[in-house]
């Protein structure tokens, strides 16, 4: 299978790792030869119809950081979907950032990829959240796979959980935590008694939250996955302008002490179900399953014939959300043999 990578970001490097880390593997499990034939990020394009070395990538990457220095095979100032019409794939792998004003530049080069019968992996969240309809009834207008398992909960698998392993059960509601970056900062008020301002910075300078955080703490990004999940699993037509959200940039250690004496903690929660779809601060009992520390994300499915079924992962990082990556690539070369 040829993938094309757009974007090489922390996410794209962590898919050129797992591509390098799994290649042997791929081979002897599933008859799948995972090949680079090119990359993308904001210098330009590295372009090989004969595969890229995922190694040199990660090293031209870390030294010059820009993919278009690549030796003989970089291409300077070449925008994505020009780099789409100039090399033969299988699958685009889009992995730029969310942008969840327009959400370009991911809602153009999936669309291209479609319209050129060619299947789609995202980890991207902002063309989901805005244009998931259109995005849908393109790719089955056109007989392409597209899927997105990364963009909710990176390594936390619900998507493909809740339509292969439960796909005889009506889902009926969705509750989960999808943010880590506020889950870890809530974890850690709860456990030092610290202000919101200073677990913030702490977690600025570790690196879970970003240097603009604002998508983070007020639960943008939660609902943005609010509305991925609500269409994709439940069926629920709506785009991000539905979801009712409050973030949690007013939580003070007060009332977090308050919480914890009578056996609760404040977490980020989502809801998703016919009725609501809401991101908003809840109280949520210490022995529940929702009681998870760090980063971790966890969504509870409550279904007709399963009951709950409740679903725990990493929400962040490279190689995790490249996991997910992996597992749509996977699964697309299974039901396709290309």
């Amino acid at each position: 299978m040829r993938i094309c990578l757009m974007g090489f970001g922390a996410v794209g490097q962590g898919v050129a790792k797992v591509v390098s880390q799994k290649k042997d593997y791929l081979l002897k499990n599933y008859g799948m030869d995972l090949k680079i034939v090119a990359v993308t990020d904001s210098s330009g394009a590295a372009i090989s119809q004969e595969g890229l070395d995922p190694e040199l990538l990660l090293k031209v990457k870390l030294e010059s950081g820009k993919v278009s220095d690549y030796p003989e095979m970089g291409v300077k100032a070449i925008d994505g979907l020009d780099v789409l019409d100039k090399v033969e794939y299988d699958c685009l792998v889009e992995v730029t950032p969310t942008n969840i004003e327009h959400g370009e530049p991911a809602k153009s080069l999936t669309i291209k990829a479609i319209k050129n019968k060619k299947d789609v992996v995202t980890s991207n969240k902002g063309h989901l959240a805005l244009f998931f309809s259109e995005l849908m009834d393109l790719s089955q207008e056109n007989g392409v796979e597209f899927k997105f398992e990364a963009s909710v909960g990176g390594a936390m698998p619900i998507l493909n959980f809740a339509q292969e392993t439960l796909p005889g059960n009506e889902i009926k509601s969705i509750l989960g935590i999808l943010n880590g970056t506020t889950n870890f900062i809530l974890s850690r008020m709860t456990a030092e008694g610290s202000s919101y301002e200073h677990t913030l910075q702490e977690s600025q300078q570790l690196g879970i939250a970003e240097t603009d955080p604002t998508q983070d703490v007020e639960g943008i990004d939660a609902a943005c996955k609010t509305v991925i999940l609500a269409n994709a699993i439940l069926g629920i037509d709506c785009t991000l302008k539905d979801v009712q959200v409050t973030g949690i940039s007013r939580i003070t250690s007060e009332a977090i002490d308050l919480a914890k004496k009578d056996g609760y903690l404040i977490k980020l929660m989502a809801e998703v179900s016919p009725d609501s779809l809401n991101v908003s601060p809840r109280l949520v009992r210490e022995d529940s399953p929702y009681a998870v520390d760090g980063t971790l994300n966890m969504a509870t499915l409550k279904t007709d014939l399963a009951d709950d079924v409740t679903v725990v992962g990493k929400g962040a990082g490279s190689i995790e959300t490249a996991s997910a990556i992996l597992s749509d690539l996977v699964n697309i070369w299974k039901s396709k043999k290309i």
